[in-house]
């Protein structure tokens, strides 16, 4: 059995990677850091020697010394459904390629997180936390945290939300979703529709909240009455029956206006297979999001689009400049909305 062979009986050090490469310690830790300055052919030499020699960084003493994690923790309100899931894969596969490691916190129903859950989180010493849901609020998730400033998910200006918790130091992502609102109804005018109604989602939802109170103000500034406001979960069964009761109990609209894209899926399999209505000719449907199943042909979904890729990249800088400057005053930036025309509409 060779020299290097017998090593790996023994956990491996960076000092002995540092020997069999030729190379100083400080290179064999800039070669596990991917942001670190190290010529390719150099990293993937060192990689490979630690790779025979079974060697790992050691994060937890390394944490120590740059007293950085390189976790990112995630407070989101669904697992399973597809905007969250896709999101949730899409920041993971960012952030490690940064390298981050991601931590995943799940919310009660209501959209509170439990304490014992906070003071676990808090063990792990993230570096940054991206709070997907309003409800855990900054002044309360800051105090289970260490230095690690938390980002929030902003839908709008949300004003009340931001001057409620001006005393504690939080970075955004704003999302604009008026101009992808505005375009939406601008088409379903031009295709004749007068009545909308708006499948809302979740109602503790701070998203559901601020596309309700805009498509209301859209439709005002464009003359049309307020919407017909259907209560909603942001599910494809409760969205189904929803659509059911607007037409059988209500009086119905010519166009609907679904809070995203599942329960826009949800309205279009009711009205054509329980009301034996056309969409679109007898009523036209939007979604929000475009998520990937919008397009199939079997729903072929007008909606309005966040651009995913554009939103992951936008937590990421913030999760970066914050490291980089951590005494900076709140960080934000901002992703607008547009509509995506398909054929629910016209």
């Amino acid at each position: 059995m060779s020299e290097r062979n017998d090593r790996k009986v023994t956990r491996a050090t960076a000092d002995l990677v540092a020997r069999e490469a030729n190379v100083s310690r400080i290179a064999v830790s800039r070669a596990f850091n991917p942001n670190a300055s190290l010529k390719p052919e150099k990293r993937d030499r060192i990689l490979q020697i630690a790779r025979e020699l079974n060697y790992t960084p050691d994060m937890a003493a390394r944490s120590l010394v740059t007293r950085r994690s390189h976790l990112v923790g995630m407070i989101v309100p669904d697992v399973c459904s597809p905007w969250e899931s896709q999101e949730i894969d899409a920041l993971t596969t960012a952030l490690q390629a940064e390298g981050f490691a991601t931590l995943l916190f799940k919310v009660k129903a209501d959209f509170s997180m439990d304490q014992t859950l906070l003071t676990y989180m808090r063990g792990f010493n993230p570096d940054s936390v991206i709070a997907f849901t309003e409800n855990v609020e900054p002044a309360v998730l800051s105090g289970f945290l260490d230095r690690a400033v938390p980002v929030y998910i902003i839908y709008d200006d949300a004003e009340e939300f931001a001057a409620k918790r001006s005393t504690s130091l939080y970075d955004r992502l704003v999302v604009r979703q008026k101009e992808g609102i505005e375009q939406a109804v601008a088409l379903l005018q031009g295709y004749g529709a007068r009545r909308v109604a708006y499948l809302g989602g979740k109602r503790q939802s701070l998203a559901n909240t601020e596309r309700e109170r805009i498509i209301t103000q859209v439709l005002a500034e464009r003359g049309m009455a307020p919407p017909v406001v259907v209560p909603g979960d942001y599910t494809y069964d409760t969205a189904y029956r929803a659509t059911l009761d607007l037409f059988r109990v209500g009086d119905g609209a010519d166009a609907i206006f679904a809070s995203n894209d599942v329960g826009a899926f949800g309205a279009i399999d009711a009205l054509r297979h329980e009301l034996s209505l056309s969409v679109p000719g007898d009523v036209k449907v939007v979604g929000f999001d475009d998520i990937p199943q919008s397009h199939w042909k079997s729903y072929n979904l007008t909606t309005v689009r966040i651009d995913l890729a554009d939103r992951v990249r936008a937590l990421v800088r913030l999760i970066l400049r914050r490291l980089k400057t951590p005494g900076a005053d709140p960080l934000v930036e901002t992703l607008s909305t547009r509509l995506v025309v398909r054929g629910t509409v016209g």
